[in-house]
């Protein structure tokens, strides 16, 4: 059958680094057995110290007892995995301002000057060029990751993927 879809994504781990829903089902069966921390380590190829961890992290403390239950320890450690986190142009506003000023096509200088956006070769279709086009001014998300390191070459804060300009789009 099928999975329960609140367990789906932690059936199978991203990586051997965190423990997932299965093995975590076999400590909780193995510790229910009296099996000791370093057996249950061996059989799960784990090292003590990560399963000691995670019972000591995850026991439910109700009634007074330290019950150990792989569904509720599976939905910390979920919680706590998907954190939240500020995108680079959230928190860096000077970065913020010259990215959305060449995405806008609207570049000034600190003189107050025009600085030309890219250089977009008209293919020569139909009706001849369109010069007051804001996609003829604006740059692209890989124009602008490109130009920052040749703008600020020793501002190791100023620089961003392409990949990131897009997801902030």
């Amino acid at each position: 059958g099928m999975p329960p879809a609140m367990f789906r994504s932690s059936a199978k781990p991203l990586s051997g680094r965190y423990l997932s829903l299965v093995e975590r089902e076999e400590i909780a069966l193995l510790k229910v057995q009296g099996h000791s921390i370093q057996e249950i380590g061996r059989r799960l190829a784990r090292a003590a110290s990560t399963i000691s961890r995670e019972l000591r992290r995850n026991a439910a403390t109700r009634s007074g007892g330290l019950e150990y239950r792989a569904t509720t320890a599976q939905w910390h450690a979920d919680r706590s995995a998907c954190r939240p986190k500020l995108t680079k142009l959230a928190l860096n506003t000077t970065l913020r301002t010259y990215v959305e000023e060449r995405l806008a096509g609207v570049v000034v200088a600190p003189s107050g000057t025009p600085v030309p956006g890219p250089a977009v070769p008209w293919k020569g279709r139909r009706h001849g060029p369109r010069k007051d086009r804001r996609w003829a001014k604006a740059w692209s998300p890989e124009q602008i990751a490109r130009r920052l390191p040749i703008d600020f070459p020793d501002d190791k804060t100023m620089r961003i993927s392409h990949e990131a300009i897009y997801q902030a789009l």
